[in-house]
Protein backbone atom coordinates (compact mmCIF):
# COMPACT_ATOMS: atom_id res chain seq x y z
CA UNK A 1 0.00 0.00 0.00
CA UNK A 2 1.38 3.42 -0.65
CA UNK A 3 -0.19 6.72 0.19
CA UNK A 4 -0.41 10.20 -2.56
CA UNK A 5 -0.95 13.38 -1.22
CA UNK A 6 -1.25 15.98 -3.69
CA UNK A 7 -1.23 19.53 -2.63
CA UNK A 8 -1.87 22.90 -4.59
CA UNK A 9 0.28 25.50 -4.13
CA UNK A 10 -0.45 28.34 -1.74
CA UNK A 11 -2.18 31.46 -3.00
CA UNK A 12 0.54 33.64 -5.26
CA UNK A 13 0.73 37.71 -5.99
CA UNK A 14 -0.41 38.83 -9.63
CA UNK A 15 2.93 40.79 -10.33
CA UNK A 16 2.88 42.56 -13.18
CA UNK A 17 5.89 42.00 -15.59
CA UNK A 18 6.77 39.15 -13.50
CA UNK A 19 6.72 35.59 -15.39
CA UNK A 20 3.80 33.37 -14.26
CA UNK A 21 6.91 30.61 -13.52
CA UNK A 22 8.42 33.32 -11.07
CA UNK A 23 5.64 34.69 -9.23
CA UNK A 24 6.03 34.59 -5.49
CA UNK A 25 3.48 33.58 -2.76
CA UNK A 26 1.38 36.57 -1.53
CA UNK A 27 1.14 37.41 2.14
CA UNK A 28 -1.99 35.64 2.49
CA UNK A 29 -0.54 32.83 0.74
CA UNK A 30 2.46 32.28 3.19
CA UNK A 31 0.19 32.64 5.92
CA UNK A 32 -2.09 30.22 4.86
CA UNK A 33 1.00 27.72 3.71
CA UNK A 34 2.61 28.16 7.18
CA UNK A 35 -1.08 27.53 8.93
CA UNK A 36 -1.10 23.92 6.31
CA UNK A 37 2.27 23.25 7.59
CA UNK A 38 2.43 23.50 11.33
CA UNK A 39 -0.36 20.21 11.26
CA UNK A 40 0.75 18.20 8.20
CA UNK A 41 3.28 15.97 9.66
CA UNK A 42 0.23 14.95 12.28
CA UNK A 43 -2.19 14.68 9.45
CA UNK A 44 -0.29 12.44 7.07
CA UNK A 45 2.61 11.09 8.71
CA UNK A 46 5.98 10.11 7.22
CA UNK A 47 7.22 11.31 3.59
CA UNK A 48 9.20 9.55 1.92
CA UNK A 49 9.62 11.78 -1.52
CA UNK A 50 8.02 14.91 -2.09
CA UNK A 51 7.58 15.99 -6.17
CA UNK A 52 7.42 19.77 -6.41
CA UNK A 53 6.98 22.01 -9.30
CA UNK A 54 10.04 24.09 -10.10
CA UNK A 55 8.12 27.71 -9.98
CA UNK A 56 8.66 29.72 -7.19
CA UNK A 57 5.21 29.69 -5.73
CA UNK A 58 5.47 25.88 -5.58
CA UNK A 59 8.83 26.10 -4.06
CA UNK A 60 7.84 28.41 -1.68
CA UNK A 61 5.00 26.65 -0.51
CA UNK A 62 7.18 23.65 -0.10
CA UNK A 63 9.65 25.34 1.78
CA UNK A 64 6.52 26.60 4.73
CA UNK A 65 4.61 23.03 4.70
CA UNK A 66 7.46 21.14 4.95
CA UNK A 67 8.95 23.19 7.89
CA UNK A 68 6.97 21.08 10.67
CA UNK A 69 8.98 18.24 9.67
CA UNK A 70 11.37 16.91 12.20
CA UNK A 71 13.11 15.26 9.46
CA UNK A 72 12.50 17.13 6.02
CA UNK A 73 11.48 14.75 3.25
CA UNK A 74 13.53 14.07 0.29
CA UNK A 75 11.95 17.00 -2.30
CA UNK A 76 12.93 17.04 -6.18
CA UNK A 77 11.75 20.52 -7.43
CA UNK A 78 10.97 19.17 -11.37
CA UNK A 79 10.37 21.52 -14.12
CA UNK A 80 8.56 18.68 -16.08
CA UNK A 81 5.66 19.22 -13.17
CA UNK A 82 5.17 23.03 -14.04
CA UNK A 83 1.27 23.14 -14.92
CA UNK A 84 1.53 20.04 -16.68
CA UNK A 85 -1.55 17.94 -17.44
CA UNK A 86 -3.39 14.92 -15.26
CA UNK A 87 -1.58 12.47 -17.56
CA UNK A 88 1.39 13.83 -17.39
CA UNK A 89 1.29 14.02 -13.47
CA UNK A 90 -0.06 10.42 -14.12
CA UNK A 91 2.77 8.96 -15.93
CA UNK A 92 5.77 10.60 -13.36
CA UNK A 93 4.11 8.88 -10.63
CA UNK A 94 3.99 5.35 -12.70
CA UNK A 95 7.83 6.53 -12.61
CA UNK A 96 8.12 6.04 -8.44
CA UNK A 97 10.27 4.12 -7.00
CA UNK A 98 8.75 1.40 -4.77
CA UNK A 99 10.27 1.96 -1.90
CA UNK A 100 8.35 5.41 -1.60
CA UNK A 101 5.60 4.47 0.29
CA UNK A 102 4.20 7.90 0.45
CA UNK A 103 4.67 11.01 -1.91
CA UNK A 104 3.52 14.42 -1.60
CA UNK A 105 2.77 16.64 -4.61
CA UNK A 106 3.07 20.21 -4.59
CA UNK A 107 1.87 20.99 -7.98
CA UNK A 108 -0.68 23.54 -9.93
CA UNK A 109 -4.44 23.40 -11.14
CA UNK A 110 -5.97 22.39 -13.55
CA UNK A 111 -3.86 19.10 -13.33
CA UNK A 112 -3.55 18.31 -10.12
CA UNK A 113 -7.27 18.44 -9.36
CA UNK A 114 -8.24 16.51 -12.42
CA UNK A 115 -5.77 14.01 -11.61
CA UNK A 116 -7.19 14.16 -8.04
CA UNK A 117 -10.74 13.35 -9.03
CA UNK A 118 -9.59 10.46 -12.21
CA UNK A 119 -8.02 8.86 -9.16
CA UNK A 120 -10.04 8.68 -6.74
CA UNK A 121 -13.07 5.73 -6.37
CA UNK A 122 -16.45 7.43 -7.17
CA UNK A 123 -17.92 5.55 -3.99
CA UNK A 124 -14.80 7.24 -1.09
CA UNK A 125 -16.54 9.52 1.18
CA UNK A 126 -15.67 13.01 0.51
CA UNK A 127 -15.23 12.14 -3.99
CA UNK A 128 -18.70 14.64 -4.36
CA UNK A 129 -16.72 17.37 -2.55
CA UNK A 130 -13.79 16.88 -3.98
CA UNK A 131 -15.44 16.14 -8.03
CA UNK A 132 -17.98 19.07 -7.77
CA UNK A 133 -16.11 21.77 -5.58
CA UNK A 134 -13.11 23.90 -6.89
CA UNK A 135 -9.54 22.54 -5.93
CA UNK A 136 -8.34 25.97 -3.97
CA UNK A 137 -4.89 26.97 -3.22
CA UNK A 138 -3.06 24.50 -0.67
CA UNK A 139 -6.28 22.05 -0.79
CA UNK A 140 -5.15 19.16 -0.06
CA UNK A 141 -6.44 15.53 -1.47
CA UNK A 142 -4.97 12.53 0.28
CA UNK A 143 -5.32 8.76 -1.40
CA UNK A 144 -4.65 5.08 -0.61
CA UNK A 145 -3.12 3.20 -3.61
CA UNK A 146 -3.33 -0.68 -2.97
CA UNK A 147 -1.32 -1.20 -6.13
CA UNK A 148 2.20 -0.56 -7.49
CA UNK A 149 2.81 2.68 -8.38
CA UNK A 150 3.97 1.37 -12.14
CA UNK A 151 0.01 -0.06 -11.98
CA UNK A 152 -1.35 3.04 -10.47
CA UNK A 153 -5.00 4.04 -12.22
CA UNK A 154 -8.04 6.04 -12.69
CA UNK A 155 -10.89 5.57 -9.85
CA UNK A 156 -9.72 2.45 -7.80
CA UNK A 157 -8.11 4.30 -5.14
CA UNK A 158 -9.61 5.50 -1.77
CA UNK A 159 -9.57 9.17 -1.13
CA UNK A 160 -8.66 9.32 3.04
CA UNK A 161 -8.78 13.32 3.00
CA UNK A 162 -9.93 15.91 1.00
CA UNK A 163 -8.37 19.28 2.84
CA UNK A 164 -9.21 22.44 1.64
CA UNK A 165 -8.39 25.77 3.61
CA UNK A 166 -11.65 26.78 4.44
CA UNK A 167 -12.20 23.32 5.90
CA UNK A 168 -9.45 24.21 8.62
CA UNK A 169 -10.80 28.03 9.14
CA UNK A 170 -8.36 28.93 7.60
CA UNK A 171 -8.40 32.61 5.16
CA UNK A 172 -6.32 31.47 1.91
Amino acid sequence: MHLLHLLRHAKSGRDDGVEDRDRTLSKRGREAARAIGTGLPQAIGKLDLVLCSSSARTRETAELVLAGFVKTPRTLFEDGLYLVSESALLRRLRRLDEASGSVLVIGHNPGLHQLAVALTAPRSPGFRALADGKFPTTARASLQVDTSWAALGRGGNSLVAYVTPKSLGIDD
